[in-house]
């Protein structure tokens, strides 16, 4: 499963992404690729959805990879640590080569 947050994982736009991330591992899925190549911005309620999902996914021995972030992007998740904790890969292709 890839799925492609758009601008803004904010407080507004957040439980929506949530729900859906969340609702695709609930439904079964075992690997998911968040492609954040048209994510222009995230925020700590953004960070706890994408740490949530990766811990769901990693209790039900799943895989859970981000790729393509762009330099402010990147550099939240640096920040705040999840960059070593998160899988995080230049392009779709690299990550999804992971999967296998």
């Amino acid at each position: 499963m890839v799925l492609e947050p758009r601008g803004r994982l904010d407080g507004r736009s957040t439980p929506a992404f949530e729900e859906r991330l969340l609702g695709c591992i609930e439904a079964g899925e075992r690997a998911v690729l968040l492609d954040c190549g048209n994510l222009d911005y995230i925020s700590s309620t953004g960070l706890r959805a994408v740490l949530t999902a990766s811990k769901r996914l990693s209790d039900l021995n799943g895989r859970f990879a981000l790729c393509a972030l762009n330099a402010s992007v990147r550099e939240v998740f640096r920040i705040s640590g999840f960059d070593t904790i998160i899988a995080i890969h230049p392009d779709a292709t690299a990550a999804l080569a992971t999967f296998s």
